[in-house]
């Protein structure tokens, strides 16, 4: 039983979240012109939707994102968008607008850049932005 308990607390230790800076300042850059580029005309400037296309940032994104893998959001991204060409972004521009919409959720930003496959994200939990 000890050995299951501290098998537990090493995954709970080990887990990353969006807490954890995961994504750098220049990825969320490169992510904003992305956005500007792909997204902008859907999602808006301020990321809040456009009435058909769901907001990326608030209440209602977090409550839609939160407790859930990264790499749910990061695959919905790569599969889905843009609406007028779904799954025509490159991994790195996915991963890089994922940056941006971590950095304009007030999710902090890091050293290390989120990976460009979704299997990486897979540990890192969505965890809204603190209060």
């Amino acid at each position: 039983m000890k050995l299951l308990t501290f098998a537990i607390l090493l995954f709970a230790v080990q887990a990353k979240t969006t807490q954890d800076a995961v994504y750098t300042a220049a990825q969320a850059t490169r992510g904003e012109a992305v956005y500007g580029q792909k997204c902008v005309s859907c999602h808006g400037p301020d990321l809040t939707g456009d009435g058909q296309a769901s907001p990326l940032t608030g209440k209602d994104f977090i409550q839609n994102w939160n407790d859930q893998p990264l790499a749910d959001l990061f695959e919905k991204i790569n599969a889905t968008m843009p609406a007028d060409a779904p799954g025509t972004l490159k991994p790195a521009e996915v991963a890089d607008v994922t940056a941006f919409i971590l950095k304009k959720n007030a999710l902090p930003e890091g050293q290390s850049e989120l990976a460009t496959e979704s299997s990486a994200l897979k540990d890192i939990k969505f965890v809204a932005p603190k209060q």
